[in-house]
């Protein structure tokens, strides 16, 4: 047991605090993850907690999120929409009783990563990504499509960062270093 409340209570009580298209999506995170963890020989129960809770403070008000900055990476400050994962990881082991360290650790970074991923929290980063309740097809397929034909989660993250990197430059919104970093750390384990 990874915390000291069951699945039924942990939905029960994340349908309390999220829109009804946020817990939709945290369903289909829970769904994702539980696959790609089998598909990985991963923990799926663990991966069940981390994809359900991944965003347990996605709704709260920004300015409560702000009373929580001493636990931001200096570039997770430049953007509110970061501010729900470290959030969320002590909201996951102070409000759920989660004591797993990686689970903490993977909803901790489903946002912008970080270099040296464990296999873990990648998946729960790709569930995020590609859950089939609430993203849309044309950008999940193309994730799904490098997972599907290389079998190989550092592809499928690379796929993923690129995407969110063109999204960003796009729409003119600031990019954290940590980002471009955790890009060219798969680049580069990709290439060698």
């Amino acid at each position: 047991m990874f915390t000291k409340l069951s699945i039924d209570e942990i939905k029960e009580k994340l349908k309390l605090c999220l829109s009804e298209e946020r817990y939709l999506h945290s369903v289909g995170t829970m769904e994702k993850a539980m696959e790609l963890a089998q598909e990985f020989n991963l923990d799926v129960e663990k991966a069940q907690v981390a994809g359900l809770l991944h965003d347990c403070a996605k709704c709260l008000p920004d300015l409560e999120l702000q009373k929580f900055s001493n636990m931001f990476d200096d570039c997770e400050k430049i953007s509110v929409k970061t501010w729900h994962a470290p959030v969320g990881a002590f909201i996951a082991k102070n409000e759920y009783g989660v004591n797993d360290d990686e689970i903490l650790s993977a909803i901790r970074w489903h946002t912008i990563g970080k270099k040296n991923m464990t296999d873990f929290e990648k998946i729960i980063f790709l569930a995020d990504k590609i859950e089939h309740r609430t993203r849309e097809l044309k950008y999940r397929e193309k994730i799904e499509k490098t997972l599907e034909k290389t079998h190989n989660l550092n592809n499928a993250m690379l796929k993923s960062f690129k995407l969110t990197i063109k999204s960003l430059l796009k729409r003119k919104l600031p990019i954290c270093f940590q980002t471009v970093d955790v890009y060219n750390d798969l680049l580069t384990k990709i290439l060698i």
